[in-house]
């Protein structure tokens, strides 16, 4: 299964929606982007996703492979800030450049549909583009860093 994750770029955090196929699943909040540093969000490309437990975070998922950051996770919050930089937080509602609400009502949906997925032993994958129709195009800035 592919999720596709189509991004806006703004300067003070970047917001996502999450599709499949054109069903909206839910919305998302990164750090702005910083030409992959540590405080940016993830480049665009394709990741597979894999559930992942510990004892702080408990279940979420992650994405693997992600160019120069290795693992990235996809974790509920209610504060972009408090986040480790490069996490991929969904939310329910979108209420300004990088800033969301109901984050855990969000998170629980998404997780509810991958974990399904991966019980019929199926990979999920995370496509994330840009959506050059709205807010900053970084394709035409930085051709270097898309994938």
């Amino acid at each position: 299964m592919i999720l596709y994750l189509e991004r806006e770029y703004w300067p003070c955090g970047t917001n996502g929606t999450i599709k499949i196929d054109e069903f909206k699943l839910c919305h998302t909040i990164e750090w702005p982007w910083n030409r992959n540093e540590p405080d940016s969000c993830i480049p665009e490309g394709i990741y597979p996703l894999q559930k992942h437990y510990d004892e702080e975070l408990q279940l979420h998922l992650l994405l693997f492979d992600v160019p120069g950051r290795g693992k990235v996770k996809i974790l509920p919050s209610c504060n972009l800030e408090q986040e480790k930089p490069g996490s991929i937080i969904p939310v329910s509602r979108l209420r300004g450049e990088g800033q969301g609400s109901q984050s855990r009502l969000a998170f629980e949906k998404f997780k509810e549909l991958v974990f399904s997925v991966f019980e019929s032993k199926e990979d999920v994958l995370l496509e994330i583009r840009s959506n050059p129709s709205n807010a900053l195009n970084l394709a035409k800035l930085e051709q270097r860093w898309m994938v």
